[in-house]
């Protein structure tokens, strides 16, 4: 046993260079970096910039919200201007004492015509109140605006980091698969000369398998993520899309300091501004309805023609008199209780994003984090561990599970890392977003 032991452990020997150029072929794949994007020339996709300068200027959604915006600025023009005068003829004695069998509506045949023209004339205050309720409106309109271009723009980062770690993904399976194929080859030569079992060979193309079944649905991933990308941007879901080239590089630790971003948030947020001025339009509303306790005032002036010249003139005042003091009462409490709410809801809205800056930040901390970890301590441990069952294989010392394993914690590792970056990326969108600004 011991002669026929030795003789198979010579056969052995050609094998051996095989193995190690494994070896070698799994580490250059472990150490290469993301790749170039496959897709050239102007089809977007090669980086989330190139997205989002499409999508400023042709989602429909954010063109919808800056001509609401245009409209609410528009309003200020007229918001505060007096109303239009009024123009009124009263004919008199049109049958001429009853001398006419008919009516005669010419004013020089006729007894006399009243031309009279009105003006009204608001309280002093109240047009600036209403000119001051239409800027605030406009502001938050454009808030409106500027919080649905966050939106997008986090929708489209998050899609995009997405997308990067669906073709990562397949090109490290593919990796993974290339290897397994050689893997393979390596199993059947050594169960040709005797040295391992026909099941070595099988379980190496039962991963195959399953390795083909994860390209399936990593390709699916990627179409879906196309389309989706491609509807963010106003353009057709089956149109063509670069492949990522990079993610975006993160923001050092010193630039995303909680306090710092709070003040900036406060400060650039426009959900915070469009509540702001949300409260300052009710207070102006407030004011408005006080102002409603006294009177407006019409001035006109009368010609009265009689014949062929003006007989004499008119001068009138008209003066409302707001005598419903209950009804304006309860006017003036609504819109104070409505000032209220909009300082509250100011106050909720500001609260309700420091939570998610504060979460967004303890997430984005773990996934650098748990990036390190998997870059400079899972990853070269899986490769050490499959350098050895790689050697203890190839010495017959470990099974082919073992060594199938070992390169399956090095998928993991390397998957590991790649989910970090991107849950980092996905988390930096959401406080940019937050904070209103890139950083």
């Amino acid at each position: 046993m011991s002669h026929e032991h030795s003789a198979r452990a010579k056969r052995a020997t050609p094998i051996h260079p095989a193995l190690r150029a494994l070896a070698a072929a799994c580490m250059a794949a472990a150490s290469l970096a993301s790749g170039a994007a496959l897709a050239q020339g102007s089809v977007p996709g090669r980086s989330v910039e190139s997205l989002l300068e499409i999508a400023r200027q042709a989602n429909p959604e954010l063109a919808s919200m800056r001509h609401e915006a245009a409209a609410a600025r528009e309003k200020t023009g007229s918001a505060g201007a007096l109303p239009d005068p009024t123009f009124r003829v009263e004919l008199m004695d049109v049958t001429n004492a009853g001398m006419d069998a008919s009516p005669n509506l010419l004013p020089s045949r006729i007894g006399g015509a009243k031309y009279t023209v009105m003006q009204m004339l608001p309280w002093y205050g109240k047009r600036d109140a209403m000119r001051e309720v239409a800027e605030a409106d406009a502001l938050a309109s454009a808030s409106r605006a500027d919080s649905a271009w966050l939106e997008v723009a986090m929708k489209i980062k998050t899609a995009f980091a997405q997308y990067y770690l669906a073709v990562e993904n397949e090109r490290l399976t593919k990796e993974v698969l290339d290897l397994m194929v050689r893997l393979e080859g390596v199993a059947q030569a050594r169960y040709s000369g005797g040295l391992a079992a026909q099941q070595d060979a099988i379980r190496a193309q039962v991963e195959q398998t399953t390795m083909r079944t994860d390209l399936v649905m990593i390709e699916a991933e990627k179409r879906r993520l196309r389309a989706r990308l491609n509807a963010l941007v106003a353009r057709p879901v089956a149109a063509p899309l670069a492949e990522p080239q990079a993610l975006r590089p993160l923001p050092p630790p010193s630039r995303l300091q909680p306090a710092d971003l709070e003040e900036r948030m406060r400060g650039r947020n426009p959900l915070v501004a469009a509540e702001a001025a949300k409260a300052r339009s009710a207070g102006k509303m407030a004011e408005l309805t006080r102002l409603e306790r006294y009177p407006d005032f019409s001035l006109g002036i009368s010609p009265t023609q009689m014949r062929n010249r003006i007989s004499e003139w008119e001068i009138m005042l008209e003066v409302n008199i707001p005598l419903q003091l209950g009804r304006r009462r309860a006017q003036e409490r609504e819109s104070l209780a409505m000032r209220d709410a909009a300082g509250a809801r100011r106050d909720a809205v500001e609260l309700g994003l420091q939570g998610e800056l504060g979460e967004n930040l303890v997430a984005l901390d773990a996934s650098r984090r748990t990036e390190t970890l998997a870059a400079t301590s899972l990853l070269p441990q899986a490769e050490l561990t499959f350098q050895s069952a790689l050697a203890g294989y190839e010495n017959g010392k470990v099974d082919f599970a073992t060594l199938l394993d070992a390169q399956r914690e090095i998928r993991r590792a390397r998957l590991e890392k790649l989910k970090a970056q991107v849950e980092a990326q996905m988390r930096l969108a959401e406080i940019e977003r937050i904070v209103g600004e890139d950083l």
